[in-house]
């Protein structure tokens, strides 16, 4: 747990420090804010809120939704998507990020056990996130969709490659 930084459940108790977020003028374009999907994510069973705490403050926030528009139908079991992450604006550069994108395999595990890849869309003109998505282990195949903000990057996690190839974190 390197920095103090730990994934957990969302819960009633961080909602205040989340809606306090603030990120940087250029990267609102590319995320929601965690006020913005809290509510949604919280009441939907195929979304689970994460919070990213470094020692007891929050300081991250994600969702993992199953089901989502990037994954085929025959898969929502086996696929998870990563969507609008995001580290508070005065929390950034510490490393706070990259930290929770590599203990979120160990987290997918425990919690959704029959996901066997991690996937995200991450728009072509966020090259800081797709840096940290690639050398936190995801892969970029060269696949691209288009989403609402332009043109998405999907970025793959495989679980079970990671298992057969003794990477189990």
């Amino acid at each position: 747990m390197e920095n103090g930084i730990r994934l957990v459940h969302y819960e009633e108790q961080y909602e205040e420090a989340l809606t306090r977020f603030a990120l940087k003028k250029e990267q609102i374009h590319f995320t929601a804010m965690p006020v913005e999907v809290i509510e949604e994510a919280a009441a939907n069973p195929d979304k689970d809120p994460v919070v990213i705490l470094a020692q007891k403050v929050p300081v991250g926030f994600f969702v993992l939704h199953k089901g989502s528009e990037y994954v085929e139908p025959a898969e929502r079991d086996r696929k998870i998507l990563v969507r609008a992450l995001s580290i508070s604006e005065e929390h950034q550069g510490k490393g706070y990020a990259l930290e929770a994108m590599k203990q979120l395999p160990a987290w997918v595990r425990e919690y959704h056990p029959q996901v066997e890849e991690i996937i995200l869309a991450v728009n072509e003109e966020n090259n800081a996130a797709r840096q940290l998505y690639l050398k936190s282990g995801f892969l970029d195949f060269g696949l691209t969709r288009l989403g609402s903000r332009g043109i998405q990057h999907m970025l793959h996690y495989n679980l079970k490659q990671e298992v057969e190839d003794g990477r189990n974190t």
